[in-house]
């Protein structure tokens, strides 16, 4: 009995004594996490400057939501003065009396509608201004879809480039050499860059 003891012990000893070495042997630091462009292309897909803070460009955050903020103001305001002179055409064509917001305008811009010319180029001022809120409000629609890419690739290029390794050491060298190339001795100079 005592000797089944006594080799209980010793197993468990061995087995302390295993599990201490392997503590020792695990100390060795953790690789670096590996930070993946993909899962930062699809935050800031998901949600603009979500693949930034992933990157930590806390910096360009506000920038984005701000180029975001500009973008949508400008849609806006186009796209209400493309209603406003609209309804003013509409009102000014449909033959109702009633309908009259074109009147406010026709004063705002200085044209008398009781004559014929100035009528004439009063609509022709309706239809070029409806034209051009228009077409200003459609191309910051197109700007607002690029934005929106641009935020992707900037985090996408962001987390490509995290773990670059940024030295001090920008030197450039050079030094004369001499190349064989076909059966000629070319004396050149060797340029080299580190950065």
């Amino acid at each position: 009995m005592v000797i089944g003891l006594l080799l209980a012990g010793q197993n468990l000893q061995a087995q302390l004594v295993d599990a201490d070495t392997t503590k020792i042997l695990n100390t060795e630091p953790l690789p670096e996490k590996i930070h993946s462009p993909r899962k930062a292309t699809l935050y800031s897909a998901i949600l603009p400057g979500l693949g930034q803070a992933y990157n930590r460009k806390y910096i360009k955050i506000p920038v984005i939501y701000i180029g975001f903020g500009v973008i949508g103001y400008f849609i806006d305001w186009n796209n209400d003065n493309y209603k406003i002179n609209r309804t003013a055409y509409i009102h000014l064509t449909d033959g109702n009396d009633e309908t009259n917001s074109h009147i406010k305008i026709a004063e705002e811009y200085g044209y008398d509608l009781d004559n014929a010319t100035s009528l004439t180029n009063f609509k022709d001022g309706l239809t070029k201004r409806q034209d051009y809120y228009r077409r200003n409000r459609d191309f910051l629609v197109i700007t607002m879809v690029g934005f929106y890419g641009l935020n992707i690739i900037d985090a996408s290029v962001d987390a490509h480039l995290f773990q670059f390794n940024v030295n001090d050491d920008l030197t450039f060298r050079w030094q004369p050499a001499m190349q064989n190339l076909n059966n000629q001795t070319i004396y050149c100079i060797h340029c080299t860059f580190n950065f």
